[in-house]
C-alpha cells in the first residue's frame, strides 16, 4: 500500500492533485479542503490510500493521517465505496462526523450527497464507537449528575423525589446515558402504579 506522499504539486484539478515524486507523477483524488491547502510548485505531503479494483487502480489523498483513517473506516459501512466516503469527508471534518455520530444528527449526515435518511441511519448504527471522539470533546457529565438530571425530570413529571430517586437508583448502570435511565426509571414507576 501506498501510505504517503511527499513530492512538488504538478497540477490541481477539482477534485485532484498531481504530485511529482522522483520525477513520476501521481494523481490523487482529494477532498476540496484537502485541495484548497495546495498551491502548484510547492511541496506537499499527503497521507494517501490506494483502492485497488479490477479495472483501476486509484490513489486517494489526505491532510493527515486521521482523515484517511476516518475514509477507511466509513467504508466499513455496508454500502460505502470509497467515493461516498470521501464524499462524506468533504461535507463533514473527522470531527464534525464523530459528533454528528454521537449526537445521531442524521440531518447534518445527510447534507452529504448520496446519503439518505436510511444511509444515515446506518451510518450512526455502524459507526458507534468505531470513531472516537472528537479532539476537544467536553468531558461525559459524571454519572451522579445524569442521575440527579433524571430525578428532576420525574420529579417534574409528578413523582415525589423519594419514588424518582428510589426509582433512578434501582435503574441506574454505569455508561447507561440519560434518556436510557429515564426510560428505564418510568417503567419502573409506571409498574409500581399499576
Amino acid at each position: 500500500m501506498i501510505a504517503s506522499l511527499t513530492g512538488t504539486v504538478a497540477a490541481l484539478g477539482l477534485d485532484h492533485a498531481v504530485l511529482e515524486v522522483g520525477g513520476v507523477g501521481l494523481a490523487c483524488t482529494a477532498t476540496p479542503a484537502t485541495l484548497a491547502t495546495l498551491r502548484v510548485g510547492e511541496s506537499a505531503h499527503l497521507a494517501t490510500s490506494l483502492v485497488v479494483r479490477e479495472d483501476s487502480l486509484t490513489l486517494f489523498g489526505f491532510r493527515d493521517d486521521d482523515e484517511r483513517t476516518t475514509f477507511l473506516t466509513l467504508q466499513s459501512v455496508t454500502g460505502v465505496g470509497p467515493r461516498l466516503a470521501l464524499a462524506v469527508l468533504a461535507v463533514l471534518s473527522p470531527d464534525d462526523l464523530r459528533r454528528a455520530i454521537a449526537a445521531e444528527d442524521l440531518a447534518a449526515l445527510q447534507r452529504v450527497p448520496g446519503i439518505g435518511r436510511k444511509g444515515a441511519q446506518r451510518l450512526v448504527l455502524e459507526l458507534a464507537g468505531k470513531l472516537g471522539t472528537p479532539q476537544g470533546a467536553a468531558p461525559a457529565p459524571a454519572p451522579a449528575a445524569l442521575d440527579e438530571e433524571v430525578v428532576a425530570a420525574l420529579v417534574a413529571l409528578g413523582w415525589s423525589s423519594r419514588d424518582a430517586t428510589a426509582a433512578v437508583d434501582a435503574v441506574s448502570a454505569p455508561g447507561q446515558d440519560r434518556a436510557a435511565t429515564l426510560r428505564a426509571a418510568l417503567q419502573r414507576l409506571g409498574g409500581a402504579r399499576g
